[in-house]
């Protein structure tokens, strides 16, 4: 999924998760995968996985709580674009 160049890998990431997202396959209120589990599945560091996320947080796409990472109930507009 993580393809070498230009665009640094935890954007990768964050563009997949933010499709995920919007269109339903990740819906509002679900958990998402552990970040353990998510640098398995691209093959990349935990920090790498953490910038991500913490970008999806600041999107307002996803919250965290002690019980985990959840798609937020209402998101906010991303800014994917940066």
């Amino acid at each position: 999924m993580i393809t070498p160049g230009p665009v640094a890998s935890w954007r990768q990431i964050h563009a997949d998760l933010v499709t995920k997202i919007t269109s339903g396959e990740l819906a509002p209120g679900s958990r998402l995968p552990s970040i353990v589990f998510l640098a398995q599945e691209y093959q990349v560091a935990l920090t790498t996985v953490r910038k991500a996320l913490d970008r999806l947080k600041a999107d307002g796409l996803v919250a965290t709580s002690p019980m985990g990472t959840f798609v937020a109930e209402q998101q906010r507009k991303s800014s994917a674009g940066e």
